[in-house]
């Protein structure tokens, strides 16, 4: 799978190599004051340089064996027109996949990438897949009018009947080894990280990204591993980030935890790292209560300790498995956990990091009472730098 990945990218950067030298284009930049809209903003916003939706979840049958799934499309854009001088007459296009510089569907303007993971959390099983696309002739994209996520036969579609800021979708991964379908229905309105509009990840203009999530998605569907059928509820969350910055070269990596306790809250940290071995300053995090109303989380406000690890065999990485969480202002102490160790997601290509990411559970106290829940962590930069790309 490694070989055809990075053999695909090669063929990629064959393609688009000889018309990249051409084009000139300047990005739009996170920045305070951007106004939302749904459902708009939960879909493709090609102006932007990178942008990902990450759907992760828990979920068990009704014997209680339990499983953790991920799903997540990557954009990346390549290629664009530069835009037009000022007063100049566009006849009202904008960037897009369709208006590039070469009026060919086979145009490689971005690069669609996507991830697919299983945790069998009680059979120790873990199984990973990884595709990339064009968009080409709709092999892959994330459009507002048809409401679609997709690459591939893996796909999200967002509910057209009943207009909601907060649509069911319905998800579906189809795998050699597994076939995953789950109808996600939102408890919350969609929360929208950082403070004025951006989620800052690092000192300067634009050096920050628009992050939108559903924290609470009630879960339903089947899944089919091997010969085996099983019906599944459970909890889901939702993640959707577009951006055009790069991490500093003193940032190497990240943690990062979403978190959905049973008392109804939510809690989203992350966890910037600097090549020193300190914190960066621009960790940054979100709390959400049972009734959907939101906090800004700075980094002044909470902890994230790490604790026992596991060694990759694969990449000889050591992550960080145990953590405990404080946040000063809630009276909240969380220990996180995870049922598997192995969750990490290799990846040999040039075009994007080895991660580990994996379910969790979580205990501790909050406000002199005991809280449990569940959730997903994300661990970047531990087999090397991240460099996203640009």
């Amino acid at each position: 799978m490694m070989r055809r990945l990075l053999a695909a990218y090669l063929a990629v950067l064959v393609v688009w190599a000889p018309a990249a030298a051409e084009v000139v284009y300047k990005w739009e930049v996170a920045l305070p004051g951007y106004r939302y809209e749904f459902p708009r903003d939960h879909f493709n916003h090609p102006g932007y340089q990178t942008e990902w939706w990450y759907y992760t979840g828990n979920l068990k049958t009704s014997q209680g064996h339990r499983f953790g799934f991920e799903l997540t499309f990557f954009r990346q854009g390549m290629a664009r027109r530069p835009s037009p001088p000022a007063g100049a007459k566009t006849g009202g296009a904008q960037p897009s996949e369709t208006n590039s510089p070469a009026a060919s569907e086979w145009r490689v303007n971005d690069i669609w990438l996507a991830h697919l993971a299983l945790s069998d959390l009680d059979a120790g099983r873990f199984y990973h897949f990884e595709r990339m696309n064009r968009a080409g002739p709709g092999l892959a994209g994330a459009d507002l009018a048809t409401r679609r996520i997709w690459n591939g036969n893996w796909e999200v579609r967002f509910d057209t009947v009943v207009p909601s800021p907060q649509p069911a979708q319905r998800l579906q991964a189809v795998s050699d080894d597994f076939t995953l379908r789950l109808t996600l229905g939102s408890q919350k309105p969609p929360v929208i990280h950082g403070v004025n509009g951006v989620s800052q990840k690092a000192e300067g203009r634009g050096q920050a990204s628009h992050y939108i999530s559903f924290t609470r998605l009630n879960a339903t569907g089947t899944l089919v591993l091997g010969r085996q059928s099983f019906s599944l509820t459970g909890l889901a969350w939702m993640d959707h980030e577009f951006f055009s910055h790069q991490l500093t070269p003193e940032q190497v990596g990240w943690d990062w935890l979403s978190i959905q306790l049973s008392n109804g809250d939510e809690l989203m940290l992350y966890r910037l790292r600097r090549r020193d071995g300190t914190v960066d300053p621009y960790s940054a995090g979100t709390f959400v209560d049972a009734r959907g109303a939101t906090r800004h989380l700075a980094a002044s406000d909470f902890s994230l300790a790490p604790g026992a690890t596991w060694t990759s065999p694969a990449t000889h990485a050591r992550y960080p498995v145990q953590w405990t969480i404080r946040v000063h202002s809630l009276a909240l102490e969380l220990t996180v956990s995870t049922p598997l160790d192995s969750q990490e997601l290799v990846n040999r290509s040039l075009y994007w990091p080895t991660y580990w990411e994996g379910a969790i559970t979580v205990s501790g106290a909050q406000q002199g009472g005991t809280v449990s829940g569940v959730g997903y962590l994300e661990m970047t930069g531990y087999d090397r730098a991240v460099a996203l790309p640009h």
